[in-house]
């Protein structure tokens, strides 16, 4: 049974995409996990995979020709098979393709065939006619499967072009999902807190009245549950209540519901973002919401504590024992995954060294005075690694299985800590920019990352890692090494050591680096070269500037 393959959403702000080479020719074998196209989109060029097997049957997008998102791009099925039911009688006009789609992937509930009957077939298309399938958008390089965190809009409510419909958790951030067509929402596919595949069907809009069990039933998920579509009755002796100042508007799980314009407005003018009344759909807090949120006078102060109560009773412990299963995010699942692979498949070993941080100390104090943007001890490091990695491009490399990739650009990723877990957003080609300029850039990229607002192309593609816990009062620790890179430098904090020198006794600033190597492609003498050229640059940081 042949599968359609769609230009998927791979940033918020797409709306459609340019083919920039497809890996695949008609005729070609397909494995599902086959990069079958480069996408360049507004933000990126990403990779499209096939997700299935078989053999490339049609291609519908030429080479630098754009698509539109959820356009057909190529169908996948089995040789000879007759595809063109999918395209709506041949013509691929996004619309049309979609269309057709689920009318190709049926098959009758009674009847083990694989193909869809005629009569479900010609049910499906025809209702397909007055509504459009949402799909789970891949929406970073590395997602299988996205989180329902939360639903905008219920079944029944009216749904325009350009309106949120959900927000999606992947493994890297938390992004929108939007309806891309007018009408009602037929059905909601999925529940808030449940995960849902790549491209499996979340929600439908449409015509009220459109026969959804038939697209249902053509997809092979079974019909629909009205039950769980339906939008509760309104019971008015709960709903019931004095009127009073809107309260801002909360998803189920605390998540105030804006706009990603309303919260960087909100943020800009110092307002909680929590306290305004929301607008929009659902109560959805949107720009003109902040622009006449007012904030309410401060309470009174409050009244003298009262005088203390006698001594309380002392306590005894119950004795009793608890614990508390948390869920997993889709982050902490792929950090699980990742680097339990990086672990258990790169043979680690570790190297380090202190350095002596005085003439750091004095040179930063110093571009401080007269840099546009704060410079840090972490963006000396990076500068400082950067220029080392450049002389050494053995440690700038990638094991690849047959062969060692040495890199010739320098994209340093950076790990950081949000809520979830962490993630790395990547300074590409540290080792052009100037300190000013990767401090700039790293700012931008912490703030976006802890508002999970960072794009793909903002946390993919890099060559080499620093984890920086000096901030936190760590002197020393070892780092796993963030794939596909072949090392990462795990940086301590700053402190005060006693050292000898010509026979005198002195105080000065020591922080200890520790390089952690895939045996691999880095060896014990290589990574050592590293990290002398890099202790070099930071007990000199007048040479990072030459």
């Amino acid at each position: 049974m042949a599968e359609v393959i769609r230009m998927p959403l791979l940033s918020d702000t797409m709306t459609e995409g340019v083919i920039a080479e497809w890996h695949k020719k008609v005729g070609d074998t397909v494995k599902a996990d086959d990069v079958i196209a480069e996408v360049e989109t507004d933000k990126a060029t990403m990779e499209v995979m096939g997700y299935v097997e078989g053999t490339l049957l049609y291609i519908g997008v030429e080479k630098g020709k754009a698509a539109k998102v959820n356009e057909i791009i190529a169908i996948v099925g089995k040789p000879g098979e007759d595809y063109k039911s999918l395209l709506g009688g041949g013509n691929n006009n996004g619309q049309a393709a979609q269309e057709a789609k689920p009318a190709a992937q049926a098959a009758p509930a009674a009847t083990p065939a694989p193909a869809a009957s005629s009569a479900d077939s010609a049910a499906a298309a025809e209702a397909l006619k007055n509504a459009t399938v949402i799909r789970m958008p891949l929406l970073s390089d590395t997602m299988t499967e996205g989180k329902i965190v939360a639903w905008n809009k219920k079944v029944g409510d009216t749904v325009k072009s350009d309106d949120v419909l959900a927000e999606v958790e992947t493994d890297k951030a938390t992004m929108e999902v939007i309806g891309y067509a007018d009408g009602e929402l037929l059905y909601v596919g999925v529940k808030e807190g449940d995960a849902a595949k790549v491209n499996g069907i979340i929600a439908i809009v449409g015509k009220k009245g459109t026969n959804v069990d038939a697209i249902l039933a053509a997809e092979g998920t079974g019909g629909a549950k009205p039950a769980a579509q339906a939008a509760p009755a309104a019971t008015p002796a709960a709903s019931a209540a004095p009127a009073a100042t809107p309260e801002a508007s909360e998803s189920k799980d605390g998540r105030v519901k804006a706009s990603p314009l309303a919260k960087k407005l909100a943020e800009e003018k110092g307002i909680d973002i929590s306290k305004v009344p929301g607008s929009g759909d659902g109560g959805r807090i949107v720009k003109k919401d902040v622009d006449s949120y007012v904030p309410s006078a401060a309470p009174a102060a409050a009244k003298q504590a009262a005088a203390p109560a006698a001594k309380a009773a002392a306590f005894t412990p119950a004795g009793q024992e608890g614990f508390t299963d948390v869920q997993l995010s889709q982050m902490r699942k792929v950090i699980a995954k990742r680097l339990s692979e990086s672990k258990f498949s790169a043979p680690h070993f570790y190297l380090k060294v202190d350095i002596n941080m005085d003439k750091a100390i004095e040179a930063r104090k110093a571009i401080n005075e007269v840099s546009p943007v704060k410079i840090s001890f972490n963006d000396m490091v990076i500068k400082a690694s950067a220029l080392a990695l450049r002389q050494h491009p053995d440690v700038n490399s990638s094991w690849m299985g047959d062969f060692i990739r040495q890199n010739h650009h320098v994209h340093i990723g950076s790990a950081v800590a949000i809520e979830d877990g962490l993630i790395v957003p990547v300074i590409r080609f540290a080792d052009q920019k100037s300190l000013s300029q990767i401090a700039g850039e790293a700012k931008e990229l912490y703030d976006k990352a802890k508002n999970k607002k960072l794009q793909p192309q903002d946390f993919s593609g890099n060559t080499f890692t620093i984890s920086n816990l000096g901030m936190m009062g760590i002197d020393e620790f070892t780092a796993i090494i963030n794939p596909p890179d072949s090392a990462i430098l795990a940086v301590g904090g700053i402190k005060e050591t006693v050292v000898s020198e010509k026979g005198q006794f002195k105080v000065v600033n020591i922080m200890k680096l520790t390089l952690s190597c895939d045996h691999r492609s880095v060896d014990g003498a290589v990574g050592a070269r590293f990290l002398a050229t890099l202790k070099s640059y930071l007990e000199n940081p007048v040479t990072m500037l030459v």
